[in-house]
């Protein structure tokens, strides 16, 4: 059940963002048709749902693990490592500068380097599932924007010092994690 719960979750979640690979008309027909807060309301709704049966079906399924491969503990290090752009990354995505313009798309770029971190470190059906879904899903919306145009991605204005915020709030917000936050929100510590 918790299984299914984190699959149907995946679905709705990853499902509501890849409406723009997918059909990139369609949205702008639903906005047409439901207005631009409905539309946002009801894809809100959705990735939230999403997001909740997520989090529900993956804590679920780590009560009764079904492992699938055991990682050398260095991959556990090499993933802390392999961690440190992907906040930095998530900044950028909102801070346009020379980051932004270089990487092009730092949210997929911050999402393919966490699912393949994780999938590194963990291997257990359910972080298979949930890891390696959103890796998938970076891959295709990333390779689906060589046909199609990206959604504009609402944001702080260009600027000089967006950079070094990226990097700076980027790397304190993975500190918070490593030390604090992902044992508080997730029941795991990445340092021991």
């Amino acid at each position: 059940m918790a299984l299914l719960t984190l699959i149907l979750g995946l679905v709705l979640f990853l499902g509501a963002h890849s409406l723009p690979m997918a059909r990139p008309d369609l949205r702008s027909r639903l906005i047409e048709r439901l207005g631009l807060l409905g539309w946002q309301g009801i894809y809100s709704l959705i990735s939230l749902i999403g997001l909740v049966l997520i989090a529900q079906g993956y804590g679920a399924a780590r009560l009764h693990p079904v492992p699938l491969y055991l990682p050398p503990l260095w991959l556990k290090h090499a993933m802390l490592l392999l961690m440190l752009p992907v906040f930095p990354l998530l900044f950028a995505a909102y801070l346009p500068g020379r980051i932004q313009s270089t990487v092009k798309h730092p949210m997929l770029a911050a999402v393919k380097i966490w699912g393949f971190a994780h999938l590194l470190a963990n291997g257990m059906l359910a972080d298979v599932l949930l890891f390696g879904s959103f890796l998938i899903w970076a891959i295709a919306d990333r390779l689906s924007l060589h046909h199609r145009t990206p959604l504009p991605v609402r944001g702080a204005p260009r600027g000089p010092a967006n950079d070094g915020i990226a990097i700076i709030g980027g790397l304190a917000l993975y500190l918070a994690f490593i030390f604090w936050l992902h044992r508080a929100l997730i029941g795991v510590a990445p340092i021991a």
